[in-house]
Order: structure tokens, then sequence, then C-alpha cells
């Protein structure tokens, strides 16, 4: 037999250049883009769509339960198109942001050193030229919906900022990380009704307490190192306690959720409706309960596969919304 002990392990930066390390391997920026502009398609983690979820999620919970209330409208269509182009471009703000200010920090993290800031592919000047042009597209879509939205697009901008500073003064970043991913329940129910009333807002810290149960398996990857250079997260508070304090996560967000179904449809006058968005929530929780009990939170890939299980878990609330606009 032939001894492999001392075989060296490829990984995916040993075969592409510049590739982030703990990118998905065969990703579309590392096999399509243009080699110009990949260093800037990593810088905004579209080498792992992942994190796009994060945000049109709590999106399509927003307009969807919006349309169910309200009624369907042929501008719609374009608020759809808007939000799902507004994620991608906001996501990659925001990550192109996070890596501007954490740039000494990622460098001393084994998982982020070799993103394109610390790894040196991209200068911070060019990162923040490639920052500015990514929120200016985002603030034309977002001109071309109602002055409400406006404002809570506006609004978000300032979360935005304030996120990669959060691990530094509380432990609780992936609280404010929440604020960011989820404002937009609000802004396209808004964009559809014109509006904020209290089933968005019931969705939006529905979908905070979600992003701190994902947040914090994720950010088990990372105890060690962060413990090390003292960058805070709640997975280090939480500690041993994790299981119970994400039980408690998965409890509060079947609660906003059930009560912003019932805010927004509960007066329709449709059984079937009410239902299916209940199912929906109610699913949601039980993925979730799922996750708790098999994720080895000891285990760095356990916590990426139950945090990229999160497209599953959001979109089960998704589903139950559209099918409850499609019964009405």
């Amino acid at each position: 037999m032939t001894d492999t002990s001392q075989t060296p392990v490829t990984t995916q930066t040993d075969t592409v250049p510049g590739a982030v390390a703990d990118a998905p391997d065969g990703n579309w920026v590392d096999r399509f883009s243009p080699a110009l502009m990949r260093p800037y398609l990593r810088l905004s983690r579209a080498d792992r769509p992942i994190g796009f979820y994060t945000l049109i999620i709590p999106s399509f919970w927003g307009l969807f339960a919006a349309a169910a209330a309200t009624g369907w409208r042929a501008f719609d269509l374009w608020i759809l198109v808007a939000v799902i182009l507004g994620s991608i471009l906001m996501r990659g703000a925001g990550c192109t942001w996070n890596d501007i200010t954490d740039r000494e920090i990622d460098a001393l993290v084994e998982r982020t050193k070799s993103r394109p800031l610390p790894s040196g592919q991209v200068t911070p000047k060019n990162a923040m030229i490639w920052l500015g042009a990514q929120v200016g597209i985002a603030f034309l879509i977002l001109l071309t919906l109602n002055s409400t939205a406006i404002l809570l697009g506006v609004l978000s901008v300032f979360l935005v900022a304030l996120y990669p500073f959060g691990k530094r003064f509380t432990w609780w970043p992936q609280f404010i990380l929440g604020l960011n991913l989820n404002w937009g329940a609000m802004l396209a129910w808004a964009a559809h009704t014109g509006e904020l009333t209290l089933a968005p807002v019931f969705f939006f810290f529905g979908g905070v307490a979600w992003t701190i149960f994902y947040d914090t398996i994720y950010a088990h990857q990372d105890i060690e190192d962060d413990t090390l250079i003292g960058v805070k997260s709640t997975a280090r508070l939480f500690g041993d306690e994790t299981p119970a304090w994400l039980r408690l996560f998965t409890m509060v967000t079947v609660l906003m959720m059930t009560v912003g179904v019932f805010l927004a449809l509960g007066s329709l006058g449709s059984p079937m409706a009410l239902i299916f968005g209940l199912a929906g929530a109610l699913g949601m929780g039980l993925h979730m309960a799922w996750l708790t009990a098999t994720v080895d939170l000891d285990d760095p890939m356990s916590c990426l596969r139950s945090f990229q299980a999160l497209k599953l878990t959001g979109s089960i609330l998704v589903i139950g919304l559209v099918l409850a606009l499609l019964v009405l």
C-alpha cells in the first residue's frame, strides 16, 4: 500500500491564484469572472453566495406578507427585482466595508487571512472606491421606490457602517448584524404599502433572533482565534451554554413570526391563508430545533453546514407566505 501520510493536502488557495481559503471550491468567481474583477468580487463575497440569502429572505417575508395583506400589484414585480438587486449590492457593500475595517484582524485569523485586503490583492483605497460604486448603484435603485422605503433604505446605511465595530465593544455583534440583515423585511413591506405597520416590525425582530441563532453557530468556527485576539461574539459569550441559547432564540423567532403572520393575515377572513402563514412560522422553528440538535459546535465543518442551512430555514416561511398569497 502507498503511504499517503506525508502527501500535502491540496486546498483552494493552492490551485486558484488569489482564492480565499474558505470559499467553496469551483465557485463561479474563481472559474468564470474576469481576472481583473476577481479580487473585488471576492471582497464582496460573491464567491460565497450564502450571504445573499441572509438579506433577500427577510425582504421576501416583507413583500409577500404585504402582498397577501393588501393584494398583489403589477409594480410588485419591480419591487421583487429591486430587492434582489439591492440585496446583492448592499450585501457586497457590507462585506467590503467589514473587510476594510477588519483587515488587520483578518490577517491574524487563519480562515480570513487570504481575503483580498489582508493578502494584498486589493488596496484600501481601491476597496473604498469599490464600496462607493456598490452603494451608489443601490441608491439609484432605491430611488425608484416610494418615500417611506427610501427613508428606510437611507437609515439602513448607518447600521451597515456600525456593524464591523460591534465586535470591538459588545459581546453581541450578532444582534447588530441581525439589525442589518433583516431591515429588508420592513423596507419591502413599505415599498408595497407605502407605510410601516407592526406586522413587518415583528418579522424584523423575528429575523434578528434568527440571525443571532445562525451566526452564533457560524462564530463557533473562529472561537479559538477570536479568544486569542480578543474579538467578541455570542459564541464566546455563551460558551458551553450555546445549545440552550439556540433553543431560546428559536422560541423567540417562532413567537415573533407567529405574531407577524397574525397581524398581516389574521383579518383577511381566509383561514387557509392564515394556516399557510402559521405553518411557515412553525416549520421555520422546527428546522431551527433540528439544527440545534444535530450541530457539533466543536467541529468547524459541522458549524459551517448548519450555517449554510439558513437558506432553507428562512425559505420555509417564504413558502408559507407565498401559499397564503396564492389562496386569497
